[in-house]
């Protein structure tokens, strides 16, 4: 179940690892009041380290881009899938290790700086690293992919089915890893989250003692925390609604729930079991006859809070989710 803090976030973690696209921005814009959330964390002494999946954009891009969104950032403070992948690459291989690249810029600039050579489908290769990269040719990659099944080391940036773009939701670089994952039998090394390389990575690069995941995917944010064993903050401004949350699996249940970033300076209550149901601040939830039920009144962050606890609870005991049918989501009157 959910846990506690008494104590602000900012103050019980010294490092936020945050998820981008969902968390900080909606593709070129700001989630509304995340800038001034994140300065308030820092503030407060918090570090924050900005981590994506999305293998293309250099970080040097990535850290341009949240500066316009007024969210100040240099290189050095993200942390990319293609600089994890390359890393998985570098400590088996060695410098100069020839690698296969299907991919964008931050991927091939990735493999450069740690050392590795960049080579073509028919070259002579120690591995192959695929990566989101729209422009790739499909010839590279049938070419690839013959490669693999033939035994060349395979590493893939991430497995994200979607990703979001200006004309709407698109798959993402897990459906080319899928179709290669088919033909070859092969399973590839995945540096992106929920696996471990790319929050091991960060971890080691930004030095915090007590990190926390912020994410808006329950399928990877939250889960690659619970794989590493590090605790993790849920915002609700990306992908994850009521649906997601109520049937969110064990491995991709938060230690925190909260609207937006704001959270993290707030102290973050637990909901409390009595009488069959769960209570917080005022709201009470249960699930009668496999039905989501929520009654009474106060934060519109509470009312989440119980509703994920009674529908874990349901969902442990019962395999299904709970019903959710008429339950209507309050409205937060002061973000």
């Amino acid at each position: 179940m959910l846990s506690s803090s008494a104590t602000p976030l900012s103050h019980a973690y010294d490092l936020a690892m945050l998820d981008l696209d969902g968390v900080v921005y909606v593709g070129h814009d700001a989630v509304p009041g995340a800038p001034a959330h994140l300065a308030a964390a820092r503030g407060e002494g918090m570090r924050l380290a900005f981590i994506t999946n999305n293998a293309s954009r250099p970080p040097a891009a990535v850290a341009d881009h949240l500066s316009e969104l007024d969210v100040p950032a240099t290189p050095d403070d993200v942390v990319t899938s293609a600089q994890a992948a390359a890393t998985v690459l570098r400590d088996r291989l060695g410098a100069g290790g020839r690698v296969v690249l299907l991919g964008a810029e931050g991927l091939a600039q990735a493999l450069a700086a740690r050392g590795l050579e960049a080579v073509g489908v028919d070259d002579e290769a120690d591995a192959v690293v695929s990566g989101y990269g729209p422009q790739v040719p499909w010839a590279d990659i049938m070419r690839a992919a013959v490669r693999v099944r033939e035994g060349l080391w395979w590493v893939a940036t991430n497995t994200d089915a979607t990703i979001p773009t200006g004309y709407g939701v698109a798959p993402g670089h897990g459906v080319l890893v899928d179709t290669v994952r088919r033909f070859t039998g092969v399973e590839p090394v995945v540096a992106g989250k929920p696996e471990r390389p790319l929050l091991d990575e960060t971890v080691r690069r930004m030095g915090g003692d007590r990190p926390l995941m912020v994410g808006d995917r329950l399928d990877t944010d939250i889960e690659g925390a619970r794989r590493v064993g590090i605790d993790s903050l849920l915002v609700l401004t990306g992908v994850t609604g009521l649906p997601e949350l109520v049937a969110a699996r064990a491995a991709e249940r938060p230690s925190y729930v909260g609207l937006d970033l704001r959270a993290l300076t707030e102290p973050q209550p637990a909901p409390e079991p009595s009488g069959g149901g769960w209570d917080l601040g005022g709201w009470r939830a249960w699930v009668e006859d496999g039905a989501l039920e929520v009654d009474g009144g106060g934060a519109a962050a509470d009312w989440w809070r119980v509703v994920a606890a009674a529908a874990w609870e349901w969902l442990d005991d019962h395999g299904d989710p709970a019903d959710t049918t008429g339950v209507t989501v309050p409205v937060d009157d002061e973000r």
